[in-house]
Formats: structure tokens, sequence, C-alpha cells
């Protein structure tokens, strides 16, 4: 089947977080399974031009309806390893996507909103009849209104819309201005909470749930997040309108991309391993310590890697590597935040702990020393706040570095603790704790660094029970095609 995703991200071009990598580990799935897959983007100048290969002109006089005019566009196409892309490019002195970046813009809601509109004029132009169309969060979540609303009696009444959410707290509140640029007008229709008025400010629409109110399906990244969402304040005031529309919900775990985050094929770390030969890992170990000037010893090497922003549970982070000290074991750190004050904090402790020998905290990001830490360590904390779905324990699993993590979304979907999860011994692969606090992190830290000291084979089980887990797109693209099935038939 014919499918096309729309979206705002896609790793590697213009990848921002997890919604980027999706994007592109879906699709390629998808087209592995024999569906092609297009996918329209919009055309960003900070984009990684240097991934996208014959990039050329695919239509040159787009015209998209807006504020009672037209903005002219140039639509744009070319291959990012292997995925067919187009990319919105609009001539306006608005210059939507030549900013330098990709988000934090005053003008987001009409930026997303001018590119949902020309994604599917650009379809209807160009006779793309796909039977679905995929959207992915706030930015996207225009379309299936202006599908369901104007588009159909245009020529695309047959066109089914799946709408995945990657996070629940970035919604796309905006204004009636919305409703004037994109044609759609009738205010007092639109603004209805039947409809996309906002469930909390009633001069306010929400893109997000209009999204969930006109697709045909509507999937979130976990099915433990998609739990919060409608029974907790994950959903951030949207659990009402999940209830109503239950019936067409549902979580679907990400995938890994098992061709950049494998152990056995890795290009980035010194000893490749499988579960039959993991004490090469031990060999990436001793190359982690000498990179980062850390001593050799007899003590488990403990990781953090990811964002350093609130959502990851920045304090509790901070006392993992204080605590890990005081248990004789040793800690990493890779990661940065967006948000200035955090990320002179952790200058701080960089500085401040610049001449431990067992510890290393490298501030900002690098791919390549990733993988190596995730070879190298013996385990990963993952303390979040709330966690949708979670890549980083996933990754850490499949290089048999033991996850302790926080018992919420994704991360609860996918590490079942060794000592107090029901499943058996062999199906078990990490620890969990819940309490958002120093003691609970303390007791999962505990448990872990004891029975890497204590009873060093039955921690290797662990290890072991952990990388013979599938966590790649294999599952996910499957569940998806069901959907896809489901809603094309409805």
């Amino acid at each position: 089947m014919f499918i096309v995703m729309i979206a705002s991200e896609m790793a590697p071009v213009a990848k921002v977080g997890g919604l980027g990598d999706v994007v592109f580990g879906l699709s390629r799935e998808l087209e592995i399974r024999g569906n092609p897959v297009e996918v329209i983007l919009p055309k960003y100048d900070c984009m990684r031009y240097d991934q996208i290969w014959d990039l050329h002109v695919d239509y040159h006089d787009l015209f998209v309806p807006w504020h009672g005019g037209a903005i002219h566009c140039s639509v744009w196409q070319g291959m990012v390893h292997g995925r067919n892309c187009f990319f919105i490019d609009p001539h306006s002195n608005d210059k939507f996507f030549n900013r330098g970046g990709f988000y934090g813009y005053h003008d987001e809601a009409t930026r997303f909103a001018f590119f949902s509109k020309a994604a599917l004029e650009y379809m209807l132009q160009t006779n793309k009849r796909p039977e679905i169309i995929h959207v992915h969060d706030w930015q996207t979540g225009l379309v299936p209104v202006l599908l369901s609303e104007v588009y159909k009696f245009h020529g695309m009444p047959d066109q089914r819309v799946c709408y995945t959410i990657h996070n629940f707290k970035h919604q796309g509140i905006t204004g009636s201005q919305i409703l004037a640029a994109t044609g759609l007008h009738r205010p007092e229709y639109y603004f209805s909470r039947n409809q996309m008025g906002d469930d909390n400010n009633p001069h306010a629409l929400n893109l997000m749930k209009g999204g969930i109110v006109y697709s045909n399906f509507v999937t979130t990244v976990s099915p433990q997040y998609a739990w919060e969402a409608r029974h907790t304040d994950q959903g951030y005031g949207l659990g009402a309108t999940l209830e109503i529309h239950q019936n067409k919900f549902g979580g679907l775990l990400n995938g890994v991309d098992y061709d950049v985050w494998n152990p056995e094929i890795d290009p980035y770390i010194p000893y490749t391993y499988n579960p039959e030969t993991t004490d090469h890992k031990y060999g990436n170990k001793k190359a982690l310590r000498d990179r980062l000037l850390l001593r050799e010893d007899y003590k488990p090497i403990i990781c953090y890697v990811g964002r350093l922003d609130p959502q990851k549970g920045v304090h509790l982070i901070e006392h993992a590597l204080f605590y890990a000290l005081e248990c004789s074991a040793q800690f990493v750190l890779l990661g940065s935040s967006p948000e200035p004050n955090i990320n002179d904090h952790f200058w701080h402790l960089k500085n401040f702990l610049n001449e431990n020998p067992d510890c290393h905290l490298e501030i900002g990001f690098n791919e390549e020393l990733s993988h190596l830490i995730y070879a190298g360590s013996d385990m990963i904390v993952v303390p979040s706040l709330f966690e949708p779905c979670g890549l980083t324990q996933m990754i850490g699993l499949k290089y048999g570095t033991v996850p302790i993590v926080r018992g919420i979304g994704g991360l609860l979907n996918t590490v079942f603790d060794r000592d107090y999860d029901g499943r058996p011994l062999e199906e078990r692969n990490g620890y969990v704790f819940y309490q958002p606090d120093y003691p609970a992190i303390e007791s999962a830290m505990d448990r872990a660094i004891g029975l890497w000291f204590d009873y060093p084979e039955e921690f290797k089980k662990l290890m072991l029970n952990g990388m013979r887990y599938d966590f790649s797109w294999n599952h996910s693209g499957a569940d998806y095609l069901n959907i896809y099935e489901y809603i094309r038939h409805k």
C-alpha cells in the first residue's frame, strides 16, 4: 500500500529528537515489507544537505492558498539513505523555514499550519493518492482537519490518516488566525470543544486535539504512555478527548535501528561482540577508560547518555553520579541541556570532578563516543520524570549494558526488574524504581552494583537476557501495517 509520511523532522537530515528517528526507522521498515513510502518535510535552510542525494526541484510552481491569496512554493525531491523525500520550499517574506533553526519561533503554529496545507496541496496537484497519510505530533495535526473539511471535496475522498503523538506536552495552542490563513474560517465551529477548541482555554485552538478528533487512528509511542495520557496528568489536558476517542487510540513501542545500534557490526567500537562473545565487551570497557582517562580498576562503569533536561530527571542523574562514586563504581555522562542554567551547572560539576579518576562528564553530544559508552559501560541510568518511549534503555539492552530505570512510560514496557518482576527469570533484564527521589534510585543502584560485585555470573546472565530482546522496528512495523489495513476498510 502507498504511504505518505508528513512530519517536521526526519533523521538524519532534520533531527531534534526521537521523532526524526521514528519517521526514518518506520518508513524504512514499511518499505522493507514491500510498501512504497514517500516523506514530505519542510525545506529548512539548516538541514544536513550532505545527507541528501540528487536533490532537485520536482515541482516548480505550487501555489498554496493562504489568507485569501496564495504563496508560491517549489517542491524539491531527494533521497535520504534510501528514503524518497519531498521538501516544501515556500518563496515568502515570512521565511517560514529559513531561520537557521527548526523550532523556537513566535509564529510556530503559523509555520506548521502552512506546511500542513502545502503538503496536502502538493498531493492534490500532483495526483498523489496514498491509501494512508501518516502524520506526526502537533506540527501536522492540521493535516487530518484540512483533509476532512476541505481536500476530500476536491479530489481526495479516500485517504485515511494515522496520527502519531510522540509527546503530549507540546500541543500547538493557537488562535483564530490559523483558520483565516488556511481557509477553514467558521471560528464558531472549530472553537467547539467537539472539534479543535482547547479544553482548558475557550479562546484557543489546539492543533493536537484537531489531529486526534479528525484522524482515523491515533497512536502514541508505548502502551504505558498511552495509558498515562488517558488517565494521568501526562495527557496535559487531553485526557477527556482521548477518552471520547478511545476506540481509535493505542500505544505502539518505537523501534531501534539495529543497523546503527548493534554491537555485532558497530563501526564506532574497537571490539564487536554478540551474546556468544560478551568477553569482547571488556575490550571496549578498557578502550572507554583509556579515552576518558579513567583508572583501570575492578569496578563497574555506570553511564548516562542523553539530553540533560528536566524531563530526564536531572536531579536524579546528578545524584546517581555521586552515589556511584560512593559505591565504588565509575560514572560516565554524555549529554547537554537546551537550558543554559542546567548546562552551566553540569559544567561546574565537570570542573569540580575533573581530577577524579573514576568519573568523566562530556558536556555536548558526540555520536561516535556514545557508541563506545554504550559498549564499554556495565549499566545505564534512565531516571526520567516522564518518558513516552525512550531509546537509550533499548540501546543499552542490545549492548549488554544493564538499564536502571524509573517505572514510567515506555521504560516500563521494555525493562523488567530482576528481583521483583512477575516474568520468568530469563525474561528479566534490568532494575526498576518508581518514586522520583533519592532513596528510590539508590535502592535500584544498590541492587545492580551489589549483583555486579558479589554475583558476577548472575550479572552476566542479566546482561544476556537483555541482549536477546528484539526491540527492532520489525514488530512495530507489522503493528502499524495492521492499523493501516484496519482504517483502510473502515
